[in-house]
């Protein structure tokens, strides 16, 4: 939904503008999009959940050819592991559970490799996630998705195999939960691929499938006093969970459900229009993250609110940097002061820029109508 906008502020098309610039900028050879170029936990990896949502930024504002080579890239990675999702099919139809370590990384090294640094692997909402971006942007810009046939192929298996088992969410965190948001972004991958003719009917069958029981088991075990939560049997709420509105459609923009998630989410997490992942956050003192006061707002302008939408846009465009760079998050309202040093002392200073930020500034500015016709100029 792209709405009619008012006209843009100067800051609005200095954060657009800048927004393609670093994401191009920085976009490796091969196509990854790293996640931030310079931060030393970072640097040289790509996330599938970042970079895909990167693209639908990109896509967004009109650079087909960026979007094309990331998704290029992810088919590549999936289908040189082939072989080692086939053996984990294998063992899901005799019932053995599977090792961890026998899991596709969280993330891959800039040229698709394995990385060697420690990590806390095995997340499924990146798969997901990519699944659904390039459906979107193969049907924005009516292109053939048989390219990427190989590598929907093995996302799809791997994740109708392991869709129903624990794993870290989108913050690395809490690796014995089922995280909501987590099957919230299969549920909107599986569901994208099942609407395309791009895998066969068993494949079809199985994504429709799963689908349909991650719905369920949401809707059994995932939500508490009107409101989707963290992970199934909580009660904590967390903002990725608005991803299981806009864009993933786990809950209808028009269910009770998604009202009482977005009012849950502004009440607790959003201060002033930056917003913050949960209530119990301590990563470099729990600050506010660009990128989820752009997903919140994605979810506002969806239904309509384009003022609150657009003071979300205008929230993230005063976090640009004298470089015109937007960080992972700002620290003017932490929820845990005492525990920044730590992390600044283990990492160095906040991750920026975070083209994960970038890329979804993209997406909201597009919602608002700001990133029409841009590309190329």
């Amino acid at each position: 939904m792209t709405m009619t906008p008012s006209p843009p502020s100067t800051g609005l098309l200095t954060l657009v503008e800048r927004s393609h610039q670093v994401i191009v900028e920085h976009q490796h050879t091969g196509g990854a999009y790293p996640a931030s170029p310079t931060f030393s936990a970072y640097a040289g990896y790509a996330w599938l959940r970042d970079g895909a949502f990167t693209a639908e930024g990109v896509s967004r504002y009109g650079d087909v050819g960026s979007a094309d080579r990331f998704h290029d890239w992810v088919a590549r990675v999936l289908a040189a592991r082939r072989e080692q999702v086939a053996a984990l099919v294998d063992a899901h139809r005799r019932g053995e559970p599977p090792a961890v370590g026998s899991m596709l990384p969280t993330r891959f090294r800039l040229d698709g490799a394995d990385g060697t640094d420690p990590w806390w692997d095995f997340q499924t909402d990146g798969f997901g996630t990519w699944l659904w971006a390039l459906v979107e942007h193969a049907r924005r810009h009516d292109l053939d998705l048989g390219r990427w046939r190989t590598g929907v192929e093995v996302c799809v298996d791997y994740l109708t195999a392991v869709w129903d088992l624990p794993c870290y969410d989108w913050w690395e965190e809490h690796a014995e939960q089922r995280h909501v948001s987590t099957l919230g972004a299969v549920f909107g991958g599986l569901s994208a691929v099942a609407g395309t003719d791009l895998v066969d009917r068993p494949r079809r069958d199985a994504a429709v499938d799963a689908a349909h029981r991650i719905r369920g088991l949401v809707l059994a075990e995932g939500v508490h006093d009107g409101s989707l939560t963290k992970w199934l049997g909580s009660t904590a709420v967390d903002a990725s969970l608005a991803s299981c509105i806009v864009p993933f459609g786990l809950v209808e923009r028009t269910d009770p459900l998604a009202f009482g998630t977005l009012d849950r989410i502004g009440a607790e997490l959003d201060a002033g229009g930056g917003v913050h992942r949960f209530a119990a956050d301590v990563f470099y003192g729990g600050g506010q993250w660009p990128l989820l006061s752009a997903l919140l707002g994605w979810n506002r302008a969806a239904s309509g609110d384009a003022g609150a939408a657009t003071a979300y846009l205008e929230w993230i465009a005063a976090q640009l940097t004298a470089d015109g760079e937007l960080p992972e998050q700002v620290g003017h309202h932490l929820l845990a002061p005492e525990s920044e040093d730590e992390w600044v002392q283990r990492w160095g200073p906040v991750a920026t820029p975070l083209l994960w930020s970038h890329g979804m500034a993209l997406v909201l500015a597009d919602e608002l109508g700001l990133t029409s016709g841009r590309a190329g100029r």
